[in-house]
């Protein structure tokens, strides 16, 4: 391995850590979604493979955003 393939390589991997940023919030954007629309917490942990509790976390960090500038932690995946 050189330099300049280490350095690509890299590249990539923080190109791809901004993409799953992005993801990751469109993803809660779409739990806070599908949870105003009523849909049963079950059907949403089904769907995305989060536990019931970062569900919640998630609906709820909508809440303390609207209420000031508080956030909840992302969920972490147990896989």
């Amino acid at each position: 391995m050189d330099k300049r393939s280490l350095e690509h390589l890299a590249r990539r991997f923080r190109e791809s850590e901004v993409r799953t940023e992005i993801l990751r919030q469109e993803l809660a954007a779409a739990i806070r979604q599908a949870d105003g629309d009523d849909v049963p917490q079950k059907d949403i942990c089904e769907a995305t493979g989060y536990t019931r509790q970062q569900v919640r976390r998630i609906v709820k960090a909508e809440a303390a955003d609207s209420d000031g500038p508080q956030s909840a932690d992302s969920p972490q995946d147990s896989r």
